[in-house]
């Protein structure tokens, strides 16, 4: 009677081989698993194409369809940031992100007044995203909050400050961010809110399009809520200290 003699299995042997050693080094071995799941689970070819392409459905908007049951999807309309109130660029750099010119995606010290001041208060009340943070937030991430996300969302935030320029994170953040229910993109904040193009925006009304950006959900730019006046307010005294593209 003739044995059958099977090849030899070598993915059982790397498994012997490797095995023992991740035994021994748990704590290690998770953290290089996390940081495998981390790095795989973000977008490897997308960024650079930021540079050329011109907008994509983000995956807020797909979180608001799915809450809809899909009945209703969010649309979206890009524009140039050349065809865009200058004073509107200014307006939400004075009120998200006033370094954002000069740091390379986060603001450390932005970040670290802000785990102060929450800490103090026992709940979070200052957030310390810059506008970088916020569009991959937009565009790969969902609205939850979690720490593995927040990961994700940092080496991103690194990838697109390096991949790409500033002006392609300004103009990608314009046109993906949400402005209300349904609303994303600067042109449809624009039309639904003035009933205009963006170009022909007044300051007045860039400030008060940057005033509603933290909470879109919860208030309107065109109304005269105590928020949206105070935020407004305090955009409009802060457009001259914003300066666009510095060498």
């Amino acid at each position: 009677m003739t044995i059958t003699q099977f090849p030899e299995n070598e993915m059982g042997r790397l498994f012997g081989i490797v095995l023992p050693s991740i035994k021994r080094r748990k704590f290690q071995s998770l953290f290089l698993y996390v940081l495998a799941l981390i790095y795989f689970s973000i977008p490897s070819f997308e960024i650079p194409l930021l540079e050329y392409s011109r907008l994509r459905i983000t995956s807020v908007m797909e979180e608001r369809a799915l809450e809809q049951n899909l009945i209703f999807y969010p649309k979206q309309s890009w524009v140039s940031i050349a065809d865009v109130n200058p004073n509107l660029l200014r307006a939400a750099i004075s009120m998200e992100d006033d370094a954002f010119f000069m740091h390379k995606g986060i603001d450390w010290n932005q970040l670290n007044i802000s785990i102060k001041e929450n800490k103090r208060r026992k709940k979070v009340i200052r957030g310390g995203s810059t506008i970088t943070m916020q569009l991959a937030k937009n565009l790969y991430f969902s609205t939850e909050r979690s720490v593995f996300r927040k990961a994700k969302e940092i080496l991103v935030t690194f990838r697109l400050e390096k991949e790409v320029s500033k002006k392609t994170i300004l103009e990608n953040y314009i046109n993906a961010i949400e402005w209300g229910d349904g609303i994303f993109g600067i042109r449809e904040a624009s039309e639904n809110y003035f009933g205009k193009e963006p170009d022909n925006l007044t300051t007045n009304e860039c400030a008060r399009l940057a005033a509603v950006i933290p909470s879109p959900l919860e208030h309107q730019p065109n109304t005269s809520s105590r928020y949206v006046l105070r935020r407004a307010g305090t955009a409009l005294t802060r457009l001259n200290n914003v300066i666009l593209f510095p060498e």
